[in-house]
């Protein structure tokens, strides 16, 4: 995240802000710290300044120190734009704050990634994820739908590859500049702005909800999956990615979360789908390393028929 996007809203403050960056860049962590102590000393309820300075605390090893300036910042800012609470999870590994990404913080990554984004999945991190969910969706046979709902629907990659099946197309993303990006695709009948894990129920609506890459910014699934299993139609299909881990969920140092294939499974049980698909697979890289995530594919389970009349009665009696 782009430190500079934040001014402190005083010229001199900013000034020592920016001389701070440029000791962090040539190494000099300590040094940084300093000329930010400084500057918050003009400006002591800037909140990006106390998350930078924690930034700039754990370079030096003070540990201690970093938790304090970025717990500062939450105070300064609940909204936690820059993902201030996941980082004192990930020192502390303790009594977790968050067991999501904040929104505020999502937002502003993404806002912020949107114009580079597709450049930077496709050319540096062998972004494949949306071709995964469409391979799967074929070997499923699916051939057309009446809507299909695209969750985190980012720059519109996977909806390029939802339009050919799909009679109406809607994607929802939290980031209005990826949304932006997304309209000029022309492949969506409608762009929603919005955090998908505070949806309300709307009942059956979708024939198909897809998620590629977005349940590793979220950590618990529990509530995004229930109102899936609420918004699809009885026979519809729900297919996601996740970064595989051997923990239940896991906030990882990249600050995304990794889940476990027996956590996918028992919870769509728990929201009444029938036993998923499972397939594990590279979905990108990372330093020229292959993360393998699961390419999960899942059906609500079968309802039982109503009782009919002479039914209700043979039980009665």
């Amino acid at each position: 995240m782009g430190f500079n996007t934040f001014s402190s809203g005083d010229t001199a403050a900013d000034r020592r802000a920016s001389f701070a960056e440029t000791l962090a860049h040539l190494g000099d962590a300590a040094g940084a710290v300093e000329a930010l102590n400084s500057a918050l000393e003009l400006s002591p309820d800037w909140a990006a300044g106390w998350y930078r300075l924690g930034e700039y605390h754990e370079a030096t090893g003070e540990a201690d120190l970093a938790l304090a300036a970025w717990r500062k910042a939450m105070r300064l800012d609940p909204s936690d734009p820059f993902g201030a609470a996941m980082k004192c999870d990930l020192i502390a590994r303790a009594d977790p704050i968050t067991d999501r990404m904040p929104a505020a913080f999502i937002e502003t990554l993404f806002d912020q990634y949107a114009p580079r984004f597709e450049k930077s999945l496709r050319e540096g991190l062998g972004y494949r994820a949306p071709e995964l969910i469409a391979e799967e969706l074929a070997r499923t046979d699916l051939r057309h739908t009446n809507a299909a709902l695209d969750l985190g629907c980012g720059t519109g990659l996977m909806g390029v590859l939802l339009r050919p099946i799909t009679a109406r197309l809607v994607g929802y993303d939290l980031s209005a500049a990826m949304l932006s990006e997304a309209q000029e695709k022309g492949c969506y009948d409608r762009l929603d702005k919005c955090d998908i894990t505070e949806l309300a129920l709307i009942g059956p609506s979708y024939d198909l909800i897809v998620a590629a890459d977005v349940f590793n910014y979220i950590g618990a699934l529990e509530q995004v999956i229930g109102w899936c299993a609420d918004a699809l139609v009885p026979e519809g299909r729900l297919c996601f990615t996740v970064e595989a881990g051997d923990a239940p969920v896991r906030l990882m140092a990249s600050r995304r979360f990794t889940h476990s294939q027996n956590y996918i499974t028992d919870l769509l049980a728990q929201a009444d789908f029938a036993p998923p698909k499972i397939t594990e697979a590279p979905i990108r890289q990372d330093r020229g390393e292959d993360v393998m995530g699961l390419i999960v594919f899942a059906t609500p389970a079968p309802r039982p028929a109503p009782l009919r009349d002479d039914d209700r009665n043979e039980v009665m009696a």
